[in-house]
């Protein structure tokens, strides 16, 4: 036949290697979906798990943060050593004996206020105050800590005795070191 009429002219049917690679190129599609489909929910599931893992590690870090701040609250205070110092003619602290920073001492400047270096060495009254923390040796300008009384701290002295600060001068409370 070599002319064909429309509507009149039927199609011949396939031939077995034309059915075969139909059949093929339908299964190789059908397989192609299948993999792309489960790439994707594997790629979820990946997904939702690492999302899963960050939101857990950020829990455990906020329960841990948490808790430090709760210990911190009710924890026993922070133990600091007080070394007594004088100013000298200088401006410079020199370390002296915690004896010199007690009650009914000259402690004009034991907080860290009042008047300027010089105010009261002209009238030859040492200034005493104490300074927290560090390494102190008798004689010898304190090394660290500060002359800021550290915050929720127990200070004591060398000696043990307990300082506390408050207002005008100081107050301190005789005592043994534990």
């Amino acid at each position: 036949m070599h002319r064909q009429e429309p509507g009149v002219t039927q199609p011949r049917p396939p031939t077995v290697a034309e059915a075969r690679a139909r059949d093929k190129a339908r299964r190789d599609a059908e397989l192609a979906h299948r993999a792309a489909f489960a790439a994707e929910e594997a790629k979820r599931r990946s997904r939702k798990r690492v999302m899963m893992g960050g939101v857990a590690i950020v829990g455990v870090a906020a329960l841990v943060g948490g808790g430090y701040l709760a210990y911190r609250a009710v924890a026993a205070p922070e133990q600091v050593t007080a070394s007594c110092v004088a100013i000298d003619q200088n401006g410079q602290e020199v370390v002296v004996p915690d004896d010199n920073c007690g009650d009914g001492k000259a402690n004009f400047r034991s907080d860290g206020g009042g008047g300027g270096v010089g105010s009261l060495l002209i009238l030859g009254w040492p200034q005493y105050r104490y300074h927290y923390g560090g390494n102190s040796t008798i004689g010898q300008p304190p090394s660290g800590g500060t002359s800021v009384k550290p915050r929720n701290a127990e200070i004591k002295t060398k000696s043990g005795t307990t300082v506390q600060r408050g207002g005008l001068g100081s107050k301190s409370t005789g005592g043994s070191g534990s």
